[in-house]
């Protein structure tokens, strides 16, 4: 096990004991050595994936887990400096869950991109028209919507089909449960790429950036 997987096991535990003091220490040293970036994806991000299937194996409830993003949201933000902002502005990012009620998922992938330093627009829960209508209004370049159930990941085609048919020059990235049980699901729907997790949303986005004028 390298430093960051014991940082990581650490971070998980001091979420899960309600610890933020503990949390926040240990991303305030891990700092001194590690960039932020590492921090958010192999420590930050592995903790919440350890957590989100602990949840789904059902060795956790919901409130432990909706409990543990809390305390990690509110140490990222304590501690998130604006030198770990990516200075490419002119891509914008935003984030949706599409026409479903849980959050907790969206929540986090959106918590460990800004701790990544990237500046995502969350728009919240949306329905399609509204999702176009505001990736329109905000020109956004790159867009995630989360799902939890099979119905609103299908309702991503119609999104997609009317974002294209508006001429708008948008890369989407979807994920959440319906991709992770049907890998070729983001395809049917019309997206740009699939992410099975924050720290893969990082690296699709990261990628897309860097192909964009």
């Amino acid at each position: 096990m390298n430093e960051l997987d014991k940082l990581s096991y650490a971070f998980e535990d001091a979420l899960l004991s309600v610890n933020p003091s503990a949390a926040k220490n240990i991303l305030v040293k891990a700092r001194q050595q590690h960039d932020f970036s590492d921090l958010a994806e192999y420590v930050i991000s592995d903790a919440f994936e350890r957590i989100g299937k602990a949840w789904d194996d059902g060795e956790l409830a919901l409130s432990q887990v909706y409990v543990s993003g809390q305390i990690a949201e509110k140490v990222v933000n304590e501690i998130s400096q604006p030198s770990d902002i990516h200075q490419n502005y002119q891509n914008k990012i935003a984030i949706a869950l599409l026409d479903d009620y849980h959050m907790l998922g969206k929540r986090m992938v959106h918590m460990i991109l800004q701790a990544s330093g990237f500046l995502v627009m969350d728009f919240g829960r949306v329905d399609v028209d509204e999702l176009v209508k505001r990736v329109k209004d905000e020109k956004i370049n790159i867009l995630l919507i989360s799902t939890l159930m099979l119905r609103s990941a299908l309702q991503i085609k119609d999104a997609c089909r009317q974002l294209k048919e508006a001429g708008l020059d948008v890369k989407v990235i979807v994920g959440g449960a319906p991709f992770r049980f049907d890998h070729e699901l983001w395809r049917e729907v019309g997206a740009d790429a699939m992410g099975l997790n924050a720290a893969q949303a990082i690296h699709l986005i990261t990628d897309m950036m860097d192909e964009m004028p």
